[in-house]
């Protein structure tokens, strides 16, 4: 990942990096390593990625939600939350802010990447809804869209899990988020989309939602891989 403590973009900027298809353990030591490494004027930025398939246990994760995860390997992360299910045509959004600077607090920050997601379901016709007590947004009941955070010194990392156009059969052999028998969706089953246009529109949404006043791509990091 490229990234850097200058402040040059400014602390309106939002920076993006689209990483491609890489494996989940590389990207999470990076977040850490950037979280660990960030100073006052470290620009916040947001890491757009797709993972191999893999599940990955939060830190008050329960043995027992992992039901049967056969060839799919399992990791123990830092993240809040139970187990979730990350693979090809998942867009992950990994949030790396400062909400310190911001003026903002955990509460907050889970609510706006809520609505990021409700805003960019809703660019397709499709009702996302919140559910008490259960973080996430859901669509007739289903859950299409995950969040689980790390806050360290003020700052965010991990982020969200959209369900765009992928092969769900891996949810069935954990209990979702914790929760037994929950039911999941995804975009491509109320609309046809592409997993790149709902990245664009996911750091659109994310910068509008946390304040940033424009969205800076930065350029390719090495970390992709050609389809």
């Amino acid at each position: 990942m490229t990234h850097s403590n200058s402040p040059a973009c400014g602390k309106d900027s939002l920076r993006v990096q689209r990483l491609g298809r890489v494996e989940y353990e590389p990207v999470w030591r990076a977040m850490q390593q950037f979280t660990d490494d960030r100073t006052e004027a470290t620009p916040d930025e947001v890491w757009l990625v797709e993972h191999p398939r893999v599940f990955t246990q939060g830190q008050a994760g329960k043995a027992e939600h992992i039901l049967a995860p056969g060839d799919i390997p399992v990791v123990q992360v830092d993240r809040g939350g139970q187990v979730t299910f990350h693979g090809p045509g998942q867009v992950v959004a990994y949030v790396l802010v400062d909400i310190r600077r911001r003026g903002i607090s955990v509460r907050d920050l889970v609510t706006r990447i809520e609505e990021a997601i409700i805003r960019v379901l809703d660019h397709h016709g499709v009702i996302g809804e919140r559910v008490r007590g259960a973080p996430g947004i859901y669509v007739h009941g289903a859950k299409i869209a995950a969040l689980g955070l790390r806050i360290r010194r003020g700052c965010s990392f991990h982020g969200l899990a959209f369900n765009v156009d992928m092969d769900l059969e891996p949810f069935s052999r954990i209990n979702p988020c914790g929760f037994e028998g929950l039911a999941v969706t995804q975009l491509v089953s109320f609309k046809a989309v592409r997993v790149r246009d709902i990245e664009n529109l996911i750091a659109g949404e994310l910068a509008a939602q946390l304040g940033y006043a424009t969205v800076d791509w930065l350029p390719g990091t090495g970390m992709v891989k050609d389809e």
